[in-house]
């Protein structure tokens, strides 16, 4: 068997492992077992459990990126005549679907449990959010380049963003939990993603900033 197909099969048992029991539970004789092979066996492939999860998350990631054919956003495409809120509604559901693959989100659920209590879970939410960040610096710079967008300050206006979207991703996921998706739900939380959107686009749409100049 190949080292990288053993990476995938060791990657695969400790999500296993890490699922059923929580990831602080496990160890790397656990891990051993759970693949066949003897315990320096494993560490010929990996020196700790935290390079474990740290591979998994980047391994994870991108195997859900190619089974999604999540290419990222094609910025050449941009001026085709999409409006600003459809472009990020374009964005946010890709993403979403990057999340909720069912590896990375039962890969999320895990580390999101144990960031308080585990400095590489911590380190992996944080490498996620500054990627979600820098994903939204780079594609609203397109869209003020394009004219598509007016971002008094685009890095600004790209944290703010990411962090919304993350935190709305989370709720609806907590919601999902307790009421099946929130279908019950009234109030400020139905459609909250896509209220937000619609009132994000409202703001920061390059047509709507010279029709209001105009008034």
């Amino acid at each position: 068997m190949s080292s990288t197909n053993r990476k995938s099969d060791i990657i695969k048992a400790t999500l296993e492992l890490a699922s059923e029991n929580g990831l602080g539970t496990v160890s790397m004789n656990q891990i051993a077992d759970k693949v066949g092979i003897s315990k320096p066996s494993l560490y010929n492939h990996f020196s700790s459990k935290d390079e474990i999860v740290r591979e998994m998350y980047s391994f994870l990631r991108n195997q859900a990126k190619q089974s999604l054919g999540n290419n990222g956003m094609d910025f050449d495409s941009l001026g085709d005549g999409r409006s600003l809120k459809k472009i990020l509604t374009q964005m946010v559901e890709s993403y979403k679907q990057l999340c909720t693959s069912p590896e990375m989100f039962m890969f999320y659920k895990i580390i999101m449990s144990q960031r308080s209590i585990d400095k590489s879970a911590a380190e992996i939410m944080v490498m996620e959010t500054k990627a979600m960040i820098d994903a939204t610096k780079k594609l609203f710079y397109a869209l003020q380049v394009k004219n598509i967008a007016n971002f008094y300050d685009a890095d600004a206006a790209a944290i703010s963003f990411a962090m919304a979207v993350h935190s709305i991703i989370d709720f609806e996921c907590d919601l999902n939990q307790i009421d099946g998706g929130g279908k019950n739900s009234k109030g400020p939380e139905k459609n909250m993603m896509k209220n937000y959107i619609e009132e994000f686009s409202r703001i920061y749409s390059a047509k709507e900033a010279c029709k209001n100049g105009k008034e």
